[in-house]
């Protein structure tokens, strides 16, 4: 596997983080205007990207315990 692999998933996860950030900003604007369809969707739309964020960072996370495990 390679050493790069923990990179990819970091740099992945942040990715993901903001757009999560964006789309949260996006509903509270939307739902400061009485818009909460909208507000919804951003909502919604926000916790996928932190869904996909975690998948990322627990695959970082493996990586590491797999390449690096064996020092404790």
């Amino acid at each position: 596997m390679s050493e790069h692999k923990g990179v990819e998933h970091h740099t992945k996860a942040a990715e993901h983080h903001e757009q999560a950030a964006k789309h949260h900003r996006e509903a509270a604007k939307h739902h400061e205007a009485g818009d909460h369809e909208k507000a919804a969707h951003h909502a919604h739309t926000a916790h996928g990207h932190a869904s996909h964020a975690e998948e990322h960072h627990a695959e970082a996370s493996r990586h590491h315990a797999e390449t690096h495990g064996q020092h404790a």
